[in-house]
């Protein structure tokens, strides 16, 4: 890869990494599959069938609304959170990116083998 590539790759990596951060609580993870039906779920919702507290459960939220994953919706007193498919996108392309580098290590590892 080009030292040009590679730089850019770079800035990508350091600006995903709070997305990852983000998606690396176990809490955050479970809310992020309840709002990707595409329906917005009040925060009561959301804290059905939890040992958490509203308070708790708007943190995580708090968290993954500042990475872009979510964002809220006010409707009167109460506000509502849905999932924000395009927040993936960036990370689904840095994934593939990872993958294609280890498909290669492993290309070459078979080929160093293999002769």
């Amino acid at each position: 890869m080009s030292r040009k590539g590679h730089s850019r790759w770079t800035g990508k990596r350091r600006a995903r990494a709070p997305v990852f951060a983000a998606l690396g609580d176990e809490t955050r993870l479970s809310l992020v599959a309840k709002l990707c039906g595409g329906q917005p779920h009040s925060i009561s919702r959301l804290t059905e069938g939890s040992k958490l507290t509203r308070q708790a459960i708007t943190k995580h939220l708090r968290v993954l609304e500042s990475v872009g994953i979510v964002h809220s919706v006010r409707r009167g007193r109460e506000s509502r959170f849905e999932f924000d498919p395009e927040s993936m996108e960036g990370i689904k392309e840095y994934l593939d990116f990872v993958s294609e580098q280890w498909d290669q290590a492993l290309s070459r590892l078979k080929s160093f083998v293999e002769n």
